[in-house]
């Protein structure tokens, strides 16, 4: 049986108290992951300082939409998307990865049309930005002292997992150094690149057919 690989990404911070302690473990773990951050909580000195942390010790920044209200596939307000992503991306500046990455709020973790509409695609194509999805979602949040199980069977489950966390103050994070050392007894390795299949978007250029992930109206 090949030997998994995970690929760590964190959504919905940075979080002063959480993020930090994050960064803690994947210093000492030698892990380079992504975190793809709110656009509003960058708008925050303190919140914006924890994420330059996250920059210069090496990991990846993410554009996680401005505030994380409702699916940009289910925005029907004309330029209510394209406030989304732009207003957040200007907030991420110079902390964003040259691929300008994107990740849509998924309403639960689930994938499918919701996630964009169709002035959110014409926004990353033309502002040639990356979109990444995901392949496992253990619900950490729902699930603080759990998750690690859910997590381990779900990249077992698979050659490649691209694994979305949440550094927020739920307690989940505390299990982060277990999760880790759970893998690797299995003979798993972390990397920070992404599965392919989870970037229907690289650049602007569409990859995948977005009628899976974006919505017709």
């Amino acid at each position: 049986m090949p030997r998994p690989e995970v690929t760590l990404t964190f959504d919905n911070g940075p979080e002063p108290g959480v993020t930090q302690e994050v960064l803690k473990v994947l210093r000492s773990e030698n892990i380079l992951a992504t975190f793809f951050v709110l656009g509003a909580k960058l708008a925050e000195p303190a919140r914006r300082r924890v994420a330059e942390q996250a920059r210069a010790e090496g990991h990846w920044i993410g554009n996680h939409t401005m505030t994380h209200g409702t699916p940009l596939g289910l925005l029907r307000e004309a330029g209510a998307a394209r406030r989304e992503i732009l207003d957040a991306e200007k907030l991420v500046g110079d902390l964003a990865h040259p691929d300008r990455l994107f990740r849509p709020f998924g309403g639960g973790g689930a994938l499918g049309p919701h996630l964009l509409n169709q002035e959110a695609l014409a926004v990353l194509r033309e502002h040639k930005m990356t979109c990444v999805l995901w392949n496992a979602i253990p619900r950490d949040w729902e699930d603080p002292e759990g998750w690690v199980r859910t997590a381990l069977a779900q990249c077992l489950a698979q050659p490649w997992t691209l694994l979305v966390l949440h550094d927020l103050p739920t307690g989940a994070m505390a299990h982060l150094r277990a999760f880790i050392a759970a893998v690797r007894t299995e003979g798993g390795s972390f990397r920070q690149e992404f599965p392919p299949e989870c970037v229907p978007i690289r650049r602007g250029d569409v990859i995948a057919s977005p009628g899976s992930y974006v919505s017709p109206a």
